[in-house]
């Protein structure tokens, strides 16, 4: 018979810098102003961690898609907020198009890590999805779940 060891390490590198509160979308796309130029042509999915006063503890780059989608699971995401002892998380993706306009996939998952997120108790602030001014019917360049009312 053999006998298997799980051990979990936190060690990821998470990008820091002093903020203040996440508590506006506008604050989170300033946080996350460097999404569009890093990945210009792939989809990415990120988390922001944070602290109980909406503070960010850092972000964790949980995929990196296609030119068109980014495959997602709440298990990939609360993962990297239960190991930072977050108690609050905002998660962000991009869209490359630069129309923020969310997909009904982009419905699914917020959907999803709703639900999840009231399962743990880890509060889902907002999905915020990046795109650009220009490309973006309302000219705002970015759309929030939670000032949809979806979160």
């Amino acid at each position: 018979m053999r006998v298997y060891e799980a051990n979990i390490q936190y060690t990821e590198t998470l990008f820091e810098v002093p903020f203040t509160a996440l508590d506006t979308p506008q604050k989170v796309v300033e946080y996350m102003k460097d999404v569009n130029d890093r990945y210009p042509f792939n989809e990415v999915f990120e988390v922001i961690v944070l602290n109980r006063k909406s503070k960010p503890m850092g972000r964790h780059l949980v995929t990196l898609g296609t030119a068109t989608a980014s495959l997602v699971h709440p298990r990939e995401v609360f993962r990297i907020a239960i190991l930072a002892g977050a108690t609050a998380i905002v998660v962000v993706h991009n869209h490359p198009s630069g129309d923020p306009a969310p997909s009904s996939a982009d419905l699914m998952v917020t959907r999803q890590l709703r639900e999840a997120s009231r399962f743990l108790d880890i509060e889902l602030l907002d999905h915020v999805i990046l795109g650009r001014p220009e490309q973006d019917p309302a000219g705002r360049g970015f759309y929030s779940f939670r000032e949809a009312g979806l979160i």
